[in-house]
């Protein structure tokens, strides 16, 4: 197979989520064993700050990049739902310009097939 890198004809997007660190981990590997995710990378050593509750809270947390298609982003969301202990996980997708075909052609054949 050629390597070439192009727009891709079906989407693919990067989903960012930051969970606990005791939690990330499975996360991720639940996205991927239910092939809504093709790969997640779980990196460490992330500190947020945000507004909860009307407190300004800081939290120690892991970053999840998530690699997926659009086609499964509702059973991706609803992954994250029954399996993140926030009760508002941060999901963000971010739409892909280009992928190399060769990677693109293994993130196809990784996910899951039906919507």
């Amino acid at each position: 197979m050629t390597d070439s890198t192009a727009p891709t004809p079906e989407p693919v997007w990067v989903v960012l989520c930051t969970a606990p660190p005791d939690r990330a981990e499975h996360l991720a590997e639940a996205l991927v064993q239910e092939r809504v995710a093709a790969c997640v990378n779980v990196l460490p050593g992330v500190r947020s700050f945000y507004h909860w509750q009307g407190k300004l809270e800081r939290d120690d947390e892991q970053l999840l990049v998530i690699k997926t298609q659009p086609r499964l982003w509702s059973r991706l969301k609803e992954t994250v739902r029954r399996l993140h202990p926030y009760e508002v996980p941060e999901l963000i997708a971010l739409p892909v310009a280009a992928v190399s075909g060769d990677y693109l052609h293994w993130l196809e054949d990784t996910l899951c097939s039906s919507d």
